[in-house]
């Protein structure tokens, strides 16, 4: 059986785009092998955070993960601050990295652009992402492209601390999502859907009501034309609408483009909302039923103590190959 590896920081919402692109493949891991989900709040405070708000993001996304399909009986789902081999592991796989690697990361350089004070951990994150993922034997990492130079000095740093060390971690693959994973704003389709959208109209969000997810897609820029085609060149506003579509149903792109043959883009736009509403109705009504229950800590400690059994052997081998401490 593989071991899959997945975290995600609590950054509070959830849109449209992080659902398709992660939360609703991540429970097809169940069936392939021991899957592993982490919510990784140590990462969220790279940034300055509000105590209460950042608890509170935790939760909901603890409650999203079950609610998008989640089994804790079938998978492990944790908080990463109640493990502390994460930052143990985390200070070893410092030990093996250079600055010059960590500098050259493209999102410390995106979010350290222009700041008069930078957070020393903005830099050094990647090596608490690699010890995330490298203390649980992990063969298997779904991210989205975002995240694949992160993956990418993560086996790295493993390959390098097993060169200096002895064999200690497995070495994980890169598992690109299928489908779904370049969602575009509904405002404007060249760029990705994002949470931190100032217009509102842009982003569908996981917990919108189904009125809002209407008047949103209802309002989604395409063209003049009146034909559903599938060209993002020449037609992009009309293609992510139809990625979305096909992305949520399952069904493949030319075969919902074929469904709208003859239609005009106001039948177009209400059958991609009327797809989206049924996908997320019985995820928001799972959430409500979760967020406040104490069913949901049961799981996250249940979670974190099936981690902590897992994470501590293997701090407990790196502090072994790297002489550290009295035992051999």
């Amino acid at each position: 059986m593989k071991n899959i590896f997945s975290g995600v920081q609590p950054t509070g919402v959830i849109t449209l785009g992080n659902y398709l692109g992660a939360f609703k493949q991540f429970p097809t891991f169940q069936e392939q092998g021991n899957t592993v989900y982490c919510i990784v709040d140590q990462h969220a405070i790279t940034v300055q955070q509000d105590p209460k708000e950042l608890r509170e993001n935790i939760r909901k996304l603890a409650a999203t993960y079950l609610a998008t399909g989640i089994d804790p009986n079938k998978s492990t789902l944790f908080i990463q601050s109640e493990v502390p081999a994460h930052a143990q592991a985390a200070w070893m796989m410092q030990c093996v990295a250079s600055i010059g690697e960590l500098e050259r990361m493209t999102q410390f350089k995106d979010k350290s652009d222009g700041k008069d004070m930078v957070s020393a951990a903005l830099l050094t994150y990647p090596p608490l992402m690699a010890a995330d993922i490298l203390l649980y034997n992990t063969n298997i990492v779904p991210v989205g492209e975002d995240q694949k130079q992160h993956l990418e000095l993560t086996r790295d740093l493993a390959e390098r601390f097993n060169k200096r060390y002895g064999e200690t971690f497995v070495i994980p693959d890169i598992q690109l999502p299928k489908a779904g994973a370049r969602i575009k704003s509904l405002q404007d389709p060249l760029k990705k859907m994002s949470k931190s959208d100032p217009n509102a109209k842009a982003t569908i969000k996981l917990l919108d009501t189904p009125k809002q997810i209407e008047k949103k897609i209802k309002s989604a820029v395409t063209d003049s034309e009146g034909i559903v085609a599938f060209d993002v060149d020449n037609k992009p506003g009309v293609s992510n609408l139809l990625t979305i579509e096909s992305a949520i149903s399952g069904v493949a792109i030319q075969d919902v483009v074929a469904k709208y043959e003859g239609l005009g883009y106001g039948a177009f736009k209400a059958g991609v909302a009327e797809a989206v509403i049924a996908d997320l109705s019985p995820v928001q009504e799972r959430f409500n039923a979760l967020i406040h229950s104490a069913e949901l800590d049961h799981i996250l400690d249940e979670g974190a103590a099936k981690a902590n059994a897992i994470a501590s052997k293997t701090v407990q081998r790196m502090e072994a190959a790297m002489g550290l401490g009295r035992k051999r």
